[in-house]
């Protein structure tokens, strides 16, 4: 069983910056993919980034490339999503998620939602 707890949603003003954390725990962590979805109020949830077992692929929505940058730690089990420039359209909940079976970035952008493991969220709100 694997548990995935965001932190660091907050409000902050358009412009400005955030970091969001996921700490994981359960068994082969640090060998599956993990990524960021996000779901706005009377919107689809949303895939926002991706990084693959190893941290040395990932890939983003075009809505957070160049703005955003995704992270993991594997020794620590934790998992980072930066965000610059935030705009209002930014706001969400956002969702951390792990592959329940794969180690690429794929495996988080085409999965089904049953495929992964997913975060209780934070809330993520920018003001104009």
């Amino acid at each position: 069983q694997v548990r995935l707890v965001e932190s660091g949603g907050a409000l902050v003003q358009a412009g400005g910056s955030l970091r969001l954390s996921c700490a994981a725990s359960g068994r082969t962590l640090p060998s599956v993919a993990m990524g960021w979805f996000r779901q706005a109020p009377g919107k689809e949830r949303e895939f926002v980034a991706a990084i693959n077992w190893s941290g040395h692929s990932t890939y983003y929505a075009d809505s957070a490339n160049g703005r955003f940058t995704i992270s993991r730690d594997n020794a620590k089990n934790t998992m980072t999503l930066v965000m610059n420039s935030l705009k209002p359209e930014d706001t969400a909940i956002y969702y951390c998620t792990a592959s329940r079976d794969g180690d690429s970035t794929g495996s988080i952008v085409q999965a089904p939602p049953d495929n992964l493991n997913w975060g209780q969220g934070t809330q993520v709100t920018v003001s104009q």
